[in-house]
């Protein structure tokens, strides 16, 4: 059909994967405070957090 798009499955979530060496028992230990399958979530949310806070710092100095 036209103008029908036929691929299956989600539509991309703009993030791309990637891949970390976290020490052991660390992935553990933040599923044990924020519950499972949530971790994805709460990593990209501490990350994002200190990026900016890093980044407000640089733009401070400049």
């Amino acid at each position: 059909m036209a103008g029908y798009d036929t691929r299956m499955g989600r539509p991309p979530l703009g993030v791309k994967t990637t891949v970390i060496r976290l020490p052991e028992g660390l992935a553990e230990r933040i599923d044990d405070l924020i519950g499972p399958n949530r971790r994805a979530k709460f990593i990209r949310e501490i990350v994002e957090r200190e990026v900016e806070k890093l980044e407000s710092a640089r733009a401070q100095k400049k």
